[in-house]
């Protein structure tokens, strides 16, 4: 008891209720070490005053790309929860457990479909939050249903990505969703269909290897990492010091790796006028 409380008349301090503070009423911007207050950040489509581009869940970056946020949600096919019965630490059915209860996803693919600036569009969106947006057979399954809706309705397919790599209590089963993806994306050169990539951050792995790469037009998030393997693990391979901003997007827009580095309050626009074009010449080539 300190010497305030021994002043305080009995009762008074019952009238004053203690309020907690949320631990996430304020996040520290990597980039410049602000702090920016939470509720902002929603209407600033969570990038700081600094610019740095916060990871975001597929509800946010379906809401951001369509028209007043309006969309279809197209679900994803089912697969086998746990194919090789894994365990480490923790079984792999445990962690699907925790992932989905804690994004409430089923897995890190979302598949939206409507308009972005009136131009009908399917778009799948990868979650980071969901296991590193791990590519395995839940992943590979919801890129061919989106591939597979594309080519139904004549739409055009943007994809979001962001993943460390493949899902490894998956093993080769996930390997294999590699040339899975790049049979569809295949597909839709076939129908005639753009197929835009806008690499978020982080783009890593399988990923990179696979339709993260094969997309007809490349864009990227500002100070997105996409590589396949990280500067980190590069160091330490090669006992060299590497540039500055390797592997960022910007770096691999100056080296040619990427179309545009578009601006999250930009990438709608950029979207629609790249698909107008890529949608306006596919009219032409088939009227010709």
């Amino acid at each position: 008891m300190n010497w305030l409380t021994k002043l305080t008349p009995p009762g008074v301090k019952n009238i004053f209720t203690k309020k907690d503070t949320p631990d996430n009423l304020w996040i520290k911007c990597p980039k410049s070490g602000e702090m920016v207050f939470s509720a902002d950040l929603d209407g600033l489509m969570h990038v700081t005053p600094a610019g740095h581009h916060m990871r975001i869940g597929p509800k946010l970056r379906l809401g951001y790309t369509f028209d007043n946020g309006e969309y279809l949600a197209v679900e994803t096919p089912n697969v086998a929860k746990d194919p090789l019965k894994f365990k480490d630490d923790k079984r792999y059915v445990d962690r699907l457990k925790a992932a989905r209860a804690k994004t409430g996803d089923k897995d890190a693919m979302s598949i939206g479909v409507g308009e972005i600036n009136g131009i009908k569009s399917v778009v799948l969106v990868q979650n980071f939050a969901f296991m590193g947006g791990s590519l395995g057979m839940a992943a590979g399954e919801g890129f061919i249903k989106a591939a597979d809706y594309a080519c139904e309705h004549k739409l055009p397919l943007v994809v979001f990505t962001a993943a460390g790599g493949a899902r490894m209590q998956e093993g080769a089963l996930s390997l294999m969703q590699m040339p899975r993806t790049t049979i569809a994306v295949q597909r839709l050169r076939e129908n005639g269909l753009p197929y835009i990539v806008v690499l978020c951050d982080p783009t890593t792995g399988g990923v990179t290897a696979s339709y993260a790469m094969l997309g007809d037009v490349h864009l990227a998030e500002p100070g997105a990492l996409i590589c396949f393997a990280g500067p980190r693990v590069i160091e330490d391979t090669i006992r060299e010091k590497l540039p500055e901003g390797f592997q960022r997007a910007e770096y691999l827009e100056e080296k040619g790796m990427i179309d545009k580095v578009v601006s999250r309050k930009a990438m709608r626009e950029t979207l629609s006028n790249l698909l107008a074009v890529l949608m306006k010449s596919d009219l032409v080539k088939q009227s010709a």
